[in-house]
């Protein structure tokens, strides 16, 4: 049986120059109803745009809630992910990120009950809305269902409905392990690639809960979302050459892997005269 005052969940959110959002996104974390305690630790990479005294205040106005990582420099965002995850101490590791927002008051409960309840997961997650820089609903799926991940199907691409704000999942070694990777800052999209590897290491499944509970902003300024199409496609293909060479699979997934190259990958390499990768990458799935 739980102890009600145990440190269950905590909660990550690394921010940079999000003064506009950051309110929204820590709102959404006090509003948290549960039965047990959660901290939440906010990695803030040196901003300089007035987030650092909204996140001031939030420490002012829960001390004993939260805990500020402030860099004096800034470093990055893998390095900002790296060194908050590091002084999380819950049971569970709760991820979002200072420019997306919960919407549901009971996320964290329903989420940490389930996992409590079902040991053969790794990861719970939810479905999201997707919103533009004033919050008007870009996308949102309009009839969520329970959806399972295993470790093979996020290796082949399936991984809807799992965006990082919605992301609860073990803090256990096999799944931190994957900050000490020499190739995690090769990383372009670290929240799939560590997915991935929690699967891959613990042989646990993904569970996305069929209800909305949280905002994914797309906006000017985001680390992903607002790329631009080729520069995405070449991170995407980066970080597909990668997984296929860092992670073990079957016979029958790496034909699987070749025919999903050749479908998303292997024509935008081809027109842009990148021949070499492309042979490479198409000789080491054969």
């Amino acid at each position: 049986m739980m102890k009600k005052r145990e440190l269950v969940v905590s909660i990550c959110c690394i921010t940079f120059n999000q003064k506009q959002f950051i309110f929204q996104a820590l709102d959404g974390f006090i509003m948290q109803r549960t039965n047990f305690k959660f901290e939440i630790v906010i990695g803030d990479d040196c901003s300089t745009d007035g987030t650092s005294e909204v996140v001031k205040f939030f420490k002012e106005s829960y001390p004993t809630k939260v805990t500020v990582i402030a860099n004096e420099k800034n470093k990055g965002c893998y390095y900002n992910l790296m060194n908050t995850l590091k002084a999380c101490k819950g049971k569970y590791i709760a991820l979002c990120e200072g420019d997306d927002y919960w919407t549901d008051e009971h996320k964290l409960q329903k989420q940490v009950d389930f996992l409590d309840q079902h040991p053969e997961y790794i990861v719970c997650c939810h479905y999201t809305r997707v919103i533009d820089a004033f919050g008007k609903t870009l996308h949102e799926h309009p009839n969520p269902v329970p959806r399972e991940y295993t470790y093979l199907d996020l290796l082949v691409g399936k991984q809807e409905e799992t965006k990082t704000a919605t992301v609860v999942y073990r803090n256990v070694p096999q799944v931190n392990q994957f900050f000490q990777k020499p190739w995690y800052f090769n990383v372009f999209a670290a929240d799939k690639l560590l997915k991935i590897f929690a699967t891959y290491t613990t042989g646990l499944k993904i569970y996305v809960m069929p209800e909305v509970m949280s905002c994914y902003r797309n906006h000017v300024g985001g680390i992903w979302s607002m790329i631009k199409d080729d520069a995405r496609m070449e991170m995407m293909i980066s970080d597909f050459n990668l997984i296929i060479k860092q992670f073990g699979y079957p016979v029958r997934e790496k034909r699987k892997l070749l025919l999903l190259y050749i479908k998303r990958y292997l024509l935008f390499e081809l027109t842009r005269y990148k021949m070499r990768k492309a042979y490479n990458t198409v000789k080491y799935l054969l």
